[in-house]
């Protein structure tokens, strides 16, 4: 094990990169941060965060302790260990786009020292680092396992999740050879509690694909459910808190609006764009796909049914969203289901409102909304209010007490047994 790295660099200051670069320093690093944002780094000089779970005193301390924050590469000359934790998005044709990953590597190839270790956290395709990064990082003529090591270590956080910090998360890693993989390692395991190694960077970006793949299927299959308990007229979460009285077989998952966030929506994709390449069929991985993209319009027609019941037409109907963001108690709104229901109410010409304490101002198409104070007011003059995000500042017995009709989404409202309340 080689344990004498203490200069290290962390590329990409997102949701990822900055609590990691923050834990780096903690271990006991120097640790330099690289974003090609000017913004975010002046803000992060600054002492101020940029990320909601990452407080401006943990970035403060940082900083006055001599932690770095740059758009230049070449502060990372020398450096004994860089972490790439850059966007991996989706093209709009649904294949994995590597642009963020591969410029991040063609800035780091000329800059880095012989004995630095690279490790990958955004997600790839399996494969991805062994061939497509290490190509680049070889060709300035350096040899991957002898003078540069190479491993991916599939990022874990949880925004918003206050049980688990980031270093509380066993670190998969897998290198491109063994001595990579032992690099890596040694690099990650003065940070994390523990490190999980597996045979190869293949392999670890395979189990990343593979948690939110599962999820993604499992996800699916509950929202199916929903459907056909509807149909039945079964309470599907009632279903769930019976069926997980088991104690062996069952793990429960949860109904919903619609997928969101990075990970789960995109991940698969590059999983079945892979098995695509080989001739396999994801027949699962679609189908899953296909289900969770049809929630937000599920969510709608169950809406617009119950609008219907009590004589108002959607085209005329206010109607007032609760939560954009994909998940409770953060800003987060990539991928949100709230975006879909929102373009689809205002396709049915509704009058359409958000509120969301994390989320000041959303951009839906071409149209920006401003999020309204929840008053008591607005709740009375909503024709029906929508659960989309149950963030914990809502307060649900007043959304229950003051609005006409309220569509739970989320099971927000099992503590209630109301008529004019209608849950997923």
């Amino acid at each position: 094990m080689h344990t004498d790295q203490t200069s290290v660099g962390v590329v990409g200051l997102g949701y990822v990169g900055l609590p990691l670069a923050l834990a780096m320093h903690d271990a006991g690093y120097d640790v330099v941060g690289v974003d090609v944002d000017p913004n975010k780094v002046e803000t992060l000089r600054n002492g101020k965060s940029t990320v909601e779970d990452v407080t401006d005193e943990e970035v403060a301390q940082a900083v006055d302790a001599g932690m770095t924050f740059t758009t230049d590469y070449d502060q990372l000359a020398g450096a004994d260990g860089v972490s790439i934790c850059v966007p991996t998005p989706l093209r709009k044709t649904d294949t994995p786009d590597l642009s963020y990953v591969l410029d991040a590597v063609e800035c780091l190839a000329p800059v880095v020292s012989n004995g630095c270790t690279v490790v990958l956290e955004s997600t790839v395709y399996p494969g991805a680092t062994e061939e497509a990064v290490a190509e680049v990082l070889a060709e300035n003529g350096a040899t991957i396992g002898d003078d540069l090591y190479l491993a991916f270590s599939p990022e874990r956080i949880d925004p918003g999740n206050e049980e688990y910090g980031p270093t509380d998360i066993p670190k998969v890693l897998g290198g491109v050879t063994d001595e990579c993989g032992n690099r890596a390692e040694a690099l990650y395991a003065p940070v994390f509690e523990e490190v999980i190694r597996v045979d190869s960077s293949t392999e670890a970006e395979l189990v990343k694909l593979l948690e939110n793949t599962f999820r993604a299927v499992n996800i699916g299959l509950i929202n199916e459910l929903a459907q056909i308990a509807h149909e039945l007229d079964v309470d599907i979460w009632n279903a769930i808190e019976a069926a997980e009285t088991k104690p062996f077989g069952f793990m429960p998952f949860y109904p919903g609006p619609g997928l969101g966030g990075h990970c789960i929506p995109i991940d698969p994709f590059y999983l079945s764009w892979k098995a695509d390449q080989h001739g396999v069929d994801t027949r699962f991985i679609d189908l899953a796909d296909t289900v969770n993209r049809e929630m937000p319009q599920h969510v709608v027609d169950r809406v617009v049914h119950q609008l219907n019941d009590r004589g108002t037409a959607l085209s005329n109907a206010d109607v007032l969203i609760l939560g954009a963001a994909y998940k409770p108690n953060v800003s987060d709104v990539r991928e949100s289901p709230a975006l879909d229901i929102i373009t689809e109410l205002e396709e049915w010409q509704a009058t359409v409102d958000y509120h969301d304490p994390h989320v000041p101002e959303l951009t839906v198409g071409k149209k920006t909304y401003e999020s309204v104070p929840l008053t008591d007011d607005r709740l009375q003059s909503a024709d029906c209010a929508v659960i989309v995000t149950d963030h914990s500042e809502l307060d649900i017995d007043r959304i229950v007490e003051e609005s006409a009709l309220v569509f739970d989404a989320r099971n927000a409202t099992s503590h209630r047994d109301d008529d004019h309340v209608v849950r997923l």
